[in-house]
């Protein structure tokens, strides 16, 4: 089985995407739906999927519960909450009266964006992801390698909680910065309540100027850190488009994982985001 446990899809006819500014982007400024998408998972052999949120807006999440249900091979979904809220239980309610909240498996606020670096330390985040944990939810960090120390601080903070970091955190590949990130990424390996899903690299990356082994010393760096146990795929399409198309994404992980154990790959491409997303009853 082979899932892809991060991918979006928008339609710039319902909302804007307000994270969709400058020239860079023009080329996935349009609308992408499953239908976009199916093709590509075919030709990968991708069985399940997990679609996440792109937008700081409530009315996303049901939106994607709803394509969900429709949509046979996506198994789940990871939804939006104001996290700085004082408490997000009223908000999170409304989410789970949707017919398919079956399907909500975690959450996602955009700290990425946010200009305090230890934002994710902030009280009453702190306490809204301990929340979390109590529903039986996971939340996924969106951080840049700079937010990256507070990360690790807010997983040791709510053990009970588990969590997924999206794009290996965002290092500044393009740059080959390794170093700092790579300090904080051994902190976070410490905690066993976080996996990491090996996503989100290309775009970190000089968008027409990478090879495989432009990944490979960032890789080794997770897996040195967390193992396969602990690390799950995932696309980024159609984002990763702007860097390669999602087979190009598919063969970066395909070749730096070749030498792995029949199990480790198990482990990679569905155990890992079936156990942290608890997926299993939602494989049909």
């Amino acid at each position: 089985m082979r899932i892809d446990s991060h991918h979006h899809v928008w339609d710039l006819a319902v909302r804007e995407q307000d994270w969709m500014v400058g020239d860079a982007l023009k080329p996935i400024s349009k609308t992408f739906t499953m239908a976009d998408m199916e093709p590509e998972l075919e030709a990968a052999s991708i069985d399940y999927t997990v679609i996440v949120q792109t937008v700081a807006v409530m009315e996303e999440t049901p939106e994607f519960l709803t394509i969900a249900a429709e949509h046979p091979k996506v198994a789940a979904v990871v939804g939006w909450l104001d996290m700085e809220a004082e408490d997000i239980t009223p908000a999170l309610e409304s989410h789970l009266s949707h017919p398919e909240a079956h399907r909500l498996v975690s959450i996602r606020d955009l700290a990425q964006y946010q200009e305090d670096p230890r934002w994710l330390m902030r009280p009453n985040i702190v306490r809204n992801v301990q929340r979390l944990g109590e529903r039986g939810l996971s939340f996924d960090i969106l951080t840049l390698a700079p937010q990256l120390a507070a990360a690790v601080d807010l997983v040791a903070a709510c053990p009970d909680t588990q969590f997924v970091l999206d794009h290996i955190s965002k290092p500044n590949i393009a740059a080959g910065d390794i170093d700092g990130w790579e300090k904080d990424m051994k902190a976070l390996g410490e905690l066993p309540n976080v996996v990491v899903k090996v996503s989100g690299m290309v775009t970190e990356a000089k968008w027409d100027n990478w090879t495989v082994e432009t990944f490979r010393p960032y890789v080794d760096v997770v897996t040195e850190n967390f193992g396969p146990q602990r690390m799950m795929f995932g696309s980024d399409w159609p984002v990763c488009l702007l860097g390669g198309t999602y087979q190009d994404i598919v063969g970066i992980v395909e070749t730096i994982t070749a030498d792995w154990s029949a199990s480790e790959k198990e482990f990679f491409w569905s155990t890992t985001a079936i156990n942290a997303y608890r997926l299993k009853d939602l494989l049909s």
